[in-house]
C-alpha cells in the first residue's frame, strides 16, 4: 500500500494531464474505500493543488482518513489530507480542503498544533477561522491549561490570536493543588527551569489584561 502512495505521489509529479484524463475516469470508489488510502492523500502530501483542486470537484471526499492499518506505519498517525497539507505549509491545498468541507481536528496530532509549531500565523488564522479546536490538549505534552499556548510564550501576535478565537485563558490561573503545597510540584512537560525562562512578569500581565479585555 506504501508503494501505491508513492506511484500515486510520482504520477502527479509527471503530468496533471495524466491525471484528468487517465487516472481518474477509471479509479474506482470502492477500491480506493478497501485500499484504505486515497488520491486525495497523495495530492495533499506531494503538495500538487492543481491535482487536488480536480480531485475534489471530481467528488472525491475531503474527508477521507487513511485506514488504521496503514496508520500504523507513521510514528504522528495521520489521518487526514489536511494534516499533509498543513505539515507542507501548503495553504493553498489547505484552503482548498477546507472549502470542500474537510474537517481541521480529526488527527491525533492537531493540525493547529502543526501549524503553530511552525509559527505560519497564515496557516494559525485560517484554521481558526475554520473551526480548528483552539482549546484541544496534546497528547504527548500534557498540561492543566490547553496546549496550544506554549507556542506563544514568547510570540504575542500568536497569543492574541489564540485568545481572540477564544483560548481558555482563565485555566492558566487555575491550579490543580489549590492551597496544597507547591514546593516539590511540577505540572507534567513543564520543568521548573521552562517555567522560569518563559513565563516572565510582562507575559503574566497580558494573560491577565485578556482575562479582564478579552475583546480587546
Amino acid at each position: 500500500m506504501h508503494d501505491c502512495f508513492l506511484l500515486l505521489k510520482s504520477i502527479f509529479k509527471i503530468s496533471y494531464s495524466a491525471l484528468k484524463f487517465n487516472l481518474v475516469p477509471v479509479l474506482n470508489f470502492d477500491a480506493i474505500k478497501e485500499s484504505g488510502i486515497s488520491p486525495i492523500h497523495s495530492a495533499a502530501a506531494g503538495a500538487h493543488p492543481q491535482c487536488l483542486e480536480f480531485l475534489l470537484k471530481s467528488g472525491f471526499d475531503a474527508n477521507f482518513m487513511l485506514d488504521q492499518r496503514i496508520r500504523k506505519g507513521y510514528n504522528d498517525r495521520w489521518k487526514s489530507a489536511l494534516y499533509l497539507a498543513v505539515s507542507n505549509g501548503d495553504i493553498y491545498s489547505t484552503q482548498l480542503l477546507l472549502n470542500a468541507g474537510a474537517l481541521p481536528n480529526q488527527d491525533p496530532i492537531n493540525c493547529l498544533q502543526i501549524a503553530l509549531r511552525m509559527g505560519n500565523y497564515d496557516l494559525i488564522n485560517l484554521l481558526l477561522r475554520c473551526g480548528a479546536n483552539v482549546n484541544y490538549f496534546c497528547r504527548e505534552n500534557t498540561t492543566h491549561f490547553p496546549s496550544a499556548l506554549q507556542y506563544a510564550l514568547k510570540d504575542e501576535v500568536m497569543l492574541r490570536m489564540l485568545i481572540n478565537y477564544g483560548y481558555d485563558v482563565h485555566s492558566c490561573f487555575d491550579c490543580p493543588r489549590g492551597n496544597a503545597s507547591h514546593s516539590h510540584y511540577v505540572t507534567d512537560g513543564w520543568t521548573s527551569t521552562a517555567i522560569k525562562d518563559t513565563m516572565c512578569i510582562r507575559w503574566l500581565h497580558m494573560l491577565v489584561f485578556y482575562c479582564q479585555y478579552p475583546s480587546y
